[in-house]
């Protein structure tokens, strides 16, 4: 399956222009109806801004979440340029996330943090790849639609990974379906750790160094889908598979492999919650960061520079959402997946809605 039309926009009026307006329409409607439930939307706008980013720690919370956001975009638009729809990062995050428990808890307390974080990092990985694969295996040699597959694994993964903690990985004597906390050795550091050993001081929060992963795996998401005969063979393969085969490129090859590396991209979301935070694994670890991975692809138009800014703004949605609720009872959580949801409305399947609008505005040169 194929997305997107050719376009009459030139190619940064489609990254930064429509995704604005698209947002803008988005922001107007969730105003609309936070005045129609009787708050004021310029007062609820400014709370969720402050909240975001407007004191030390909820930054902090705010680029956590970014954070996990990133690894799901990048994750969804890999396959993307391959022409799939990967809607399964939420089922490839639970198993990366067994992957990390299964060395973390086997190996904590006899390996150093040198040896079992990069350990732990790579199960993460390998987990995720490993249960994309079958969908893309699926897709490449039978045909199967990406996007079925895919939505059936993210059930199974949720109810594989609530019988194995329930029945097998549950700390002992808990009634809660979680494990026991991770050793220390397999704690990836927070930033305001880091910046200590520096004589930096900065609020408290989950914020670690798995950040600083993201914007590299964005880096390199550049340079390899760009800049790299594979990334060339994943482009051709998403915009003309008959084009592709006719180039001598293995097509089946090329959607398994997209899928693996999507799949990897999901897991390390896991090594985010799991290593960086909660230091535990628990039955809701996601949250649901790999379906705002869906819509942090698209509105990013599934560039590594568009994804961290779409990123950004989905965490800043989470964390300033999460403050706004507490100081305005009538905003509930449901009512910041409601703005999540327009904005994955406008900005995907109503993309297209102002181009129409705007076209004129941007006419190139050799069109006058």
């Amino acid at each position: 399956m194929k997305f997107g039309q050719p376009s009459t926009l030139p190619r940064w009026a489609q990254l930064t222009v429509l995704p604005a307006l698209n947002l803008l329409a988005a922001l107007l409607v969730t105003g609309l109806v936070t005045w129609l439930i009787g708050e004021d939307p310029w007062e609820c706008l400014k709370l969720l801004i402050n909240g975001a980013f407007g004191y030390g720690e909820g930054i902090g919370y705010t680029l956590f979440y970014t954070t996990g956001f990133i690894f799901t975009g990048l994750a969804v638009a890999t396959a993307f340029h391959a022409g799939l729809f990967n809607i399964g990062g939420e089922g490839q995050t639970y198993l990366a996330g067994l992957g990390v428990t299964l060395v973390v808890l086997g190996f904590d307390h006899s390996l150093p943090p040198a040896v079992l974080v990069p350990l732990a990092i790579l199960a993460a990985m390998g987990f995720g790849a490993a249960w994309a694969f079958v969908p893309g295996w699926l897709q490449a040699k039978r045909g199967s639609h990406i996007v079925v597959t895919t939505i059936m694994f993210n059930f199974i993964a949720y109810s594989l990974m609530l019988y194995l903690i329930s029945h097998h990985l549950i700390e002992a004597g808990s009634q809660n379906p979680t494990t026991r906390e991770f050793g220390q050795a397999a704690w990836i550091p927070a930033i305001h750790e880091v910046a200590a050993r520096f004589g930096v001081e900065i609020p408290t929060s989950p914020l670690n160094l798995t950040f600083v992963m993201s914007l590299l795996a964005a880096a390199l998401f550049y340079l390899v889908v760009w800049h790299s005969r594979w990334g060339f063979e994943l482009r051709t393969v998403g915009t003309s598979e008959p084009a592709a085969r006719y180039a001598g490129m293995s097509v089946s090859r090329v959607i398994i492999i997209a899928m693996c590396v999507s799949g990897a991209l999901s897991g390390l979301a896991a090594v985010n919650e799991l290593m960086g935070s909660a230091h535990r694994m628990n039955v809701m670890f996601t949250n649901g960061v790999g379906f705002v991975g869906i819509a942090v692809a698209l509105m990013g138009r599934n560039h590594p520079v568009g994804i961290i800014l779409s990123a950004l703004l989905f965490g800043a949605l989470t964390q300033g959402g999460s403050d706004l609720s507490f100081e305005k009872p009538m905003i509930t959580r449901e009512m910041i997946i409601f703005i999540q949801g327009l904005i994955i409305l406008f900005c995907g399947a109503l993309e297209n809605l102002f181009e129409p609008f705007i076209a004129g505005l941007f006419k190139r040169k050799d069109d006058k």
